[in-house]
């Protein structure tokens, strides 16, 4: 295993120096507005009615809704690495929640029984960032204002990241990527604003089978879409600026959240719900959108090679994520999407999928611990201490329950068609065993292919990440 990470050290340093240079095309400016947690099955371009967005809806004027993007972590910092850097957060040493803490300088009491403390992996540092990329080719980038990486990201990254950062404060006619993060939307939303006004009828949801059908549930959810309603309204004064400088027309615009939704099940859980999320892209007034449905397989790790090829730069060989955009698109789509987690906070949990577009295979890595992890962060939620309840009390229906199954099975497999919330387990379905079969070497070929330190734990990992073992300055 040393001798691996040392040679994938070495390799992404020689394809880094060969593999960065420009063509002369249209370099188009882009404009990332990102939501924090949020699954796609809460949005009315995805068939949910609960809600009119008319701002972010705008953007399918001449956008496409894009069926299949997914994070390769259910969490933010690992999959913000991913986005970065165009590489799986487990084949980087950043699949880890607060690996490198850019917001703290040592561990929480939940966290000290880890017995390291944060730290950077050198493969992450050594793959540079494809927005110092686009610096070097003639952009301007902003950054509004997320920093958590989970790797120790170089200056050179952003022209400018801070809660002020915007194209507004460029001074040339340099092209920009400018991105915005909505942290209203956020997991931590759910009680901090759970005593504000509702925005939306509790009466009127559609509870999905996996929680209670009940008035805590409910109110828990109509929070959750209230806030998307003020996200929507933050995001149409971002397009309204964009509109009066003329640059509206001309631009490229993702619209999407980091991981799936903020509730238990979603957030931290390998399921469609913590893994599979919204995306929609406008594009400029000049590319003419017939189809407004993409259903292609995709990952964060393609927004790099993306965003590098429709701005006509050369694509690191190094990247594992393939463009699916621009004069550099990849034309091969991709059959197999893999999922992964590893520790969220205090608690790890490691879990490796893969799926197809029918179907998904989970293996579990430890059966000992229910998919419910006892997270301290997410026990500050109401709708998670009333599930917790329920469970402790036997008062959940079976479904309700699988999530606090203990033990959990070591492979779960579902059919997503029939199942999209993944309750069936077909695992000992003999009519599937050549389905399992298959998406089992597909699983174990990849694990191989990025290098995935599974076998290992992340204390022995530390030490081959880094130089020596130091806290974050």
């Amino acid at each position: 295993m040393r001798k691996k990470i040392i040679f994938a050290l070495i390799l992404i340093n020689f394809f880094i120096i060969n593999s960065c240079q420009v063509n002369e095309v249209i370099k188009p400016n882009v404009i990332w507005l990102v939501i924090e947690d949020q699954s796609q099955y809460f949005f009315p371009f995805y068939g949910d009615n609960t809600l009119e967005l008319p701002n972010i809806s705008q953007l399918l004027d001449n956008g496409i809704v894009y069926e299949g993007m997914n994070s390769p972590y259910p969490v933010c910092a690992p999959a913000r690495s991913a986005i970065i850097t165009g590489m799986y957060p487990n084949s980087i040493g950043t699949g880890n929640q607060r690996a490198y803490n850019y917001y703290r300088t040592e561990r929480n009491e939940n966290e000290k029984l880890l017995e390291f403390p944060y730290y950077s992996s050198k493969i992450a540092e050594q793959i540079k960032p494809f927005t110092q990329i686009l610096r070097e080719n003639g952009y301007y980038t902003s950054n509004n204002s997320k920093k958590d990486y989970n790797f120790k990201l170089t200056k050179e990254a952003w022209d400018e990241s801070s809660n002020n950062a915007s194209w507004e404060n460029k001074e040339g006619n340099e092209p920009f990527f400018s991105v915005f993060n909505f942290g209203v939307t956020h997991e931590s939303q759910i009680w901090l604003r759970d005593g504000q006004e509702l925005k939306v009828n509790p009466k009127n949801l559609k509870v999905p089978p996996f929680f209670p059908n009940d008035s805590i549930t409910r109110h828990s959810m109509a929070v959750n879409y209230s806030n998307i309603l003020e996200a929507d309204k933050q995001i149409g004064n971002i397009i309204q600026r964009l509109k009066e400088q003329n640059l509206y027309d001309n631009s490229y615009i993702f619209f999407y959240s980091d991981h799936g939704g903020p509730f238990p099940r979603h957030k931290r859980a390998i399921y469609e719900t913590g893994s599979r999320v919204p995306l929609i892209i406008k594009f400029p007034k000049r590319i003419n959108t017939k189809n407004k449905s993409n259903f292609d397989l995709l990952n964060f790790i393609d927004f790099a090679p993306t965003i590098l090829s429709i701005a006509g730069i050369d694509i690191p060989k190094v990247y594992q994520g393939k463009a699916f955009l621009g004069p550099k698109k990849n034309k091969s789509k991709r059959k197999y999407l893999f999922t992964a987690s590893d520790r969220f906070d205090e608690i790890t949990d490691k879990i490796r999928a893969v799926k197809s577009k029918k179907h998904k295979y989970i293996r579990n890595y430890n059966i000992n611990i229910p998919h419910a992890i006892d997270n301290k962060y997410r026990a500050q939620m109401n709708l998670m201490k009333h599930l917790s309840y329920l469970n402790d009390n036997n008062l959940l229906s079976t479904e309700q329950n699988l999530w606090f199954q203990t033990p959990k099975s070591f492979e779960e497999f579902y059919n997503l068609e029939n199942d999209p919330f993944e309750l069936n387990n077909l695992i000992n379905d003999i009519k599937y065993i050549n389905e399992i079969n298959n998406l089992r070497n597909q699983l174990d070929n990849w694990i191989d292919q990025i290098n995935d330190p599974i076998n290992i734990s992340e204390k022995e990992l530390v030490k081959l990440l880094t130089d020596n073992i130091t806290t974050q300055e």
